[in-house]
C-alpha cells in the first residue's frame, strides 16, 4: 500500500533517538575542560623548553603536574571519540563500514588515552630516571 504522507509527517511524534543530546553535553563539557587544561600545557610547554629530558621528568614527577597532565590526556581523548562518533555517524551511510569504524574509534581512543595516561604515572612515580 502506498503512503502519501511526506517525510516530516512520517516522522512527528516518533520523538529523539535519545542519544544526542548526552553527546553534546559530554564534548561541551570536555571542550569547556580542555580550555583552561590546554592553556596550563601551553604555559608548561614554553617552560620546559628549555629544561631538557631531565628537567621534564622532574617537571611531570610533580604530583600537581602529573594529575594535570592525566586530566588532559583523559580529556583529550574523550573529545577525540566523540568528535569522530559524530563525524562517522553522519558522513558514513553503510551500515558495515559505520560500525566497523565506530568500533575502530573507540578502540583507537581508548588505546591512545590509557597508553597515555601509563606513560604519565610511571614518569610520575618513578621517578627522575637519569
Amino acid at each position: 500500500m502506498t503512503s502519501y504522507r511526506t517525510s516530516l509527517g512520517r516522522a512527528r511524534g516518533m520523538g529523539s533517538a535519545k542519544h544526542g543530546v548526552s553527546h553534546y553535553i559530554a564534548q561541551r563539557v570536555s571542550a569547556m575542560a580542555l580550555v583552561p587544561l590546554g592553556l596550563w600545557a601551553l604555559y608548561s610547554a614554553l617552560r620546559l623548553s628549555h629544561a631538557g629530558y631531565e628537567g621534564a621528568q622532574a617537571w611531570l614527577h610533580a604530583p600537581l603536574n602529573a594529575i594535570l597532565a592525566i586530566l588532559l590526556t583523559v580529556a583529550a581523548a574523550t573529545h577525540m571519540r566523540i568528535g569522530m562518533q559524530e563525524v562517522v555517524e553522519d558522513y558514513i551511510h553503510k551500515h558495515a563500514t559505520k560500525a566497523a569504524l565506530l568500533i575502530l574509534n573507540y578502540f583507537v581512543c581508548v588505546l591512545a588515552g590509557v597508553c597515555a595516561v601509563f606513560c604519565i604515572l610511571k614518569i610520575a612515580l618513578i621517578g627522575v630516571v637519569v
